[in-house]
């Protein structure tokens, strides 16, 4: 089996391609934080977001990168957002 270290070598994933993958894994990691914090499961919350659980499962399994205007879907009703910041360089 091939780990994801071999793999994404063998991608030749430039620097600014991981960051967008850390990106959207931290961004999906703390959508489902969110979601079993509040006791939901993906039925529930697909229901409270008016979209079908498939969708929640695919997004949250990373099956396909979310669009913004999902996210907004998904995130609104649980009280959240999204927002801008600048990235710390140091």
């Amino acid at each position: 089996m091939t780990t994801w270290n071999e793999l994404k070598k063998n991608l030749s994933i430039n620097q600014e391609e991981q960051n967008a993958i850390e990106l959207e894994k931290d961004l999906i990691r703390t959508m489902i934080s969110i979601r079993e914090e509040k006791g939901l499961t993906q039925s529930q919350l697909a229901e409270l977001c008016n979209v079908k659980q498939p969708v929640i499962a695919r997004m949250e399994s990373s099956v396909h990168s979310p669009q913004i205007d999902s996210l907004l879907k998904i995130l609104t009703p649980l009280g959240y957002t999204l927002q801008i910041v600048p990235i710390n360089k140091k």
